[in-house]
């Protein structure tokens, strides 16, 4: 499922190629027809996302609200003032990378194509269009219902508002949840997934089995500073990198520094993280090997000997 950095990305792209644009919306599928038809024909003003929440704020106070869920997915194209990705979500195009076009041009465009598959909802600009297919949640909905959406969800790190971390700790230390679990609830934390809750739990060296009550305010804090901090380099960067350039492989001091001058220097998908998807396998620090265990559903990824109980 996608993370709180990819819908941060995806809100910046749509205010960037659709922002201000009078949009035609439809529901090639059909299940999303009468939603569509109170969009279409309106102005987008305002494109943002909380946690794994899309929201398009249009100019009569209407919001499409988009929750992309484990299958969603958005596909772009356009002419050669369209500048994007080509498409976001999961599933995504084999080789497909998330970032923004290099300034070269975007896709060769005669207008939208005819939709494929099962389109839940397309907008056309003037330049370019967006379909989307497999989301858990789209619907169209009032700012009033998107206020009441955003008030049952958790603080988003990549907003990082005066009063999140006090927020977020209080979630933690009112709950008795693994501390692991508690970090994929979206109404403690919006936008942490799988991939930055093993990570993030590594990097703090945290026994994920710890309860929410039992986390110290101190280390609670740190945990939401560092959350935030490798969720906004995901923004940056496209991708989840949680490593250091001393751990990726054929790296040294010279990596490092490019690294550090925010270069297109990247570690290999192999050495982008700790501990995550490399169950079985050495821990990069202390060589234990690191295992896996099954919590809220979802796999979870972890070193014995870096992150014991307290």
């Amino acid at each position: 499922m996608p993370e709180g950095h990819t819908l941060r990305r995806l809100a910046r792209q749509f205010a960037d190629v659709f922002g201000g644009q009078q949009l035609a919306v439809s529901s090639p599928q059909g299940r999303f027809a009468g939603g569509a038809a109170l969009l279409d024909g309106h102005v987008l003003v305002a494109a943002d996302s909380h946690g794994k929440h899309l929201f398009l704020h249009f100019d009569h106070s209407l919001v499409l609200h988009v929750h992309l869920g484990l299958y969603g997915a958005w596909s772009f194209g356009g002419d050669s003032t369209f500048a994007g990705s080509s498409s976001i979500g999961a599933p995504r195009r084999v080789g497909e990378r998330e970032s923004f076009d290099d300034g070269a041009g975007g896709l060769p465009y005669d207008g939208p194509p005819a939709p494929v598959g099962a389109v839940r909802v397309r907008l056309v600009g003037a330049n370019g269009w967006a379909d989307l297919r497999g989301a858990t949640t789209c619907e169209t909905i009032t700012a009033a219902e998107a206020e009441a959406v955003l008030g049952r969800l958790g603080p988003d790190p990549l907003r990082n508002r005066r009063g999140d971390a006090g927020r977020f700790i209080a979630n933690l230390q009112s709950r008795t949840a693994p501390l692991a679990a508690l970090l994929m609830d979206q109404k403690v934390i919006a936008g942490v997934g799988n991939v930055y809750r093993a990570e993030v739990l590594f990097r703090r060296r945290l026994y994920p089995w710890l309860p929410g009550s039992n986390v110290e305010e101190t280390e609670a804090r740190k945990l939401w500073r560092d959350v935030v901090s490798v969720m906004t380099d995901g923004v940056a960067d496209g991708r989840i990198i949680t490593t250091t350039p001393r751990f990726w492989a054929g790296h040294g001091k010279a990596a490092a520094r490019a690294a550090a001058a925010r270069t297109e220097t990247y570690p290999a998908r192999e050495d982008a993280h700790f501990v995550y998807k490399r169950d079985g396998l050495p821990c990069r620090v202390c060589r234990t090997t690191v295992l896996i265990a099954e919590l809220v559903g979802r796999k979870l990824y972890w070193c014995p000997s870096c992150q014991q109980p307290a």
